[in-house]
């Protein structure tokens, strides 16, 4: 159940695109796809040098996950979301005036090697061949598979906050949040600043995580992160129940979430009767378009997920195409902005080398190392546990197959060696998300049963079309050869 929080006048800019699926252009020089930081960044530099760029988003208006709806959000510019989120108002506002074109609710569902892009819009499907092609897909959050994960009524944090910046909807009722990381502390501090009454605090981070963290603080200290991280956890904790050093969580109900057990490292434990539960533990790079296009994954042991094997650029092994942004590798919305302008900056020089703006890659470059500085100890401190990543064996960890991390041991143990076979077992990572929720879990679980890392086991092999598409939508595609060899491709 959700409650409307009362909100002020709705900010909004004109943020509607005339472009339909027809009248998508057939060539581009530069196509993004994504609209957060790290595309609007890029697209707004590349279209001030002259290209032509189109930028994609599935979004029904610019701003990507951090800055959803930061042109029609019904809060209005005022105390509830915070300055963060209103300063991602400037990045749509030059993205617009910027000459790009822009198309929202625009999935891709297909890239080829030869950058091919499959668009769907309005149901119409087309094809865009582009010279260069960035992907600023962005951040997922990581699955936190533990028993009632399921159940109605357990979200995640991330899901909450969305509802909260594009509609002003909280839940109604007793609510707890669990997990740890930056996203957790804020939607509390959101949260309370609208109103809203939190039971508790179920914070999972680890002890031995400070003291790994410890060598990086330095950075941390002279970060932006610092200042405001600090009066964001004091208005919290002055406000909330914090339960720290939680090692085991359970959601409980039957038909939907009724209370929450848990028990901490110094041996307390306890129920909490609850409405809503909310779950998070950081977030990782969103791989699957960029995994379907041919650009290898690669295995990061700081900040526990697979990431697309690209440069300090943002580019790929794939001729022509880069990735940009936290779906290259976790590194905040200000990072995200700067690495897009990079990636433009190199697809500039490609296209257009006389460009003026290639002057600005020493600024663009000190501004990406600034707002950087400080993730290490993030990325210590909020280090999910073991616990935490692999569900306990009756827990499910493919939600779409309903497959539970026993039936995937079990099968290990009969010989299955990495994900993509596990596909022929039991389906996993073959239902409407591709793998999204289940992905990071499934290749964690298959390697501690094997005794190996997961760079080891590797992750699922993807292939088009990477987001669902009907059949009347592939049927309206051009019946040219391009087209037929496309689908034929995927």
């Amino acid at each position: 159940m959700t409650a409307q929080f009362p909100t002020s006048d709705t900010v909004s800019y004109d943020t509607k695109s005339d472009t339909k699926a027809r009248d998508l252009p057939k060539a581009v020089d530069l196509a993004v796809v994504g609209a957060g930081p790290a595309g609007l960044a890029a697209a707004t530099l590349a279209a001030s040098a002259g290209l032509s760029v189109l930028l994609l988003d599935e979004n029904a208006g610019p701003g990507g996950q951090v800055y959803r709806a930061i042109t029609t959000s019904p809060l209005g510019e005022g105390r509830v979301l915070g300055p963060d989120y209103w300063s991602g108002a400037a990045l749509a506002r030059e993205m617009l005036a910027s000459g790009a074109t822009y198309v929202p609710g625009a999935t891709v569902w297909s890239l080829s090697r030869e950058l091919e892009l499959g668009v769907s819009v309005g149901g119409q499907a087309h094809l865009v061949q582009a010279r260069r092609v960035i992907l600023a897909t962005g951040a997922l959050e990581r699955p936190m598979p533990i028993p009632g994960w399921t159940l109605p009524g357990v979200m995640t944090a991330g899901g909450a906050q969305t509802l909260l910046k594009s509609s002003g909807l909280v839940p109604e009722g007793r609510i707890v949040l669990a997990g740890c990381g930056p996203l957790l502390w804020l939607l509390a501090a959101q949260y309370l600043e609208a109103g809203v009454r939190l039971e508790a605090i179920l914070d999972t981070t680890a002890r031995e995580n400070w003291r790994a963290a410890l060598p990086e603080a330095f950075g941390f200290l002279t970060s932006p992160y610092f200042r405001k991280g600090l009066a964001l956890l004091r208005k919290v904790r002055a406000a909330v129940r914090i339960i720290s050093g939680v090692t085991t969580l359970a959601a409980e109900g039957d038909e939907s979430v009724t209370a929450v057990r848990y028990a901490t490292a110094g041996g307390e434990s306890g129920r909490i009767e609850l409405d809503t539960l909310l779950l998070h533990q950081g977030v990782v790079p969103n791989v699957n378009l960029a995994n379907a296009a041919g650009i290898p994954l690669v295995w990061d042991a700081e900040q526990l997920c697979f990431r697309p094997d690209v440069d300090a650029a943002g580019t790929s092994p794939v001729a022509g195409l880069a990735v940009a942004g936290d779906g290259a590798g976790i590194g905040g919305a200000l990072g995200a902005a700067e690495r897009g302008r990079l990636a433009a900056l190199a697809a500039i020089a490609a296209l257009k080398p006389g460009a003026p703006v290639l002057a600005q890659r020493p600024q663009v470059e000190a501004a990406l190392h600034k707002a950087l500085r400080g993730r290490a100890f993030l990325d210590r401190l909020y280090r999910p546990a073991d616990g935490f990543r692999r569900p306990a064996p009756d827990t499910i960890a493919c939600r779409c197959e309903e497959v539970t991390a026993r039936q995937v041991t079990e099968t290990v143990a009969l010989g299955c060696a990495g994900p993509n076979q596990l596909k022929s077992f039991l389906r996993t990572g073959m239902g409407p998300c591709q793998g999204r929720m289940c992905g990071l879990t499934i290749s964690e679980l298959m390697a501690e049963a094997q005794g190996v890392t997961p760079a080891e086991i590797g992750y699922y092999r993807l292939r088009a079309p990477v987001k669902p598409i009907s059949v009347a939508e592939l049927a309206s595609l051009p019946k040219d050869e391009s087209a037929m060899k496309s689908v034929e491709r995927g």
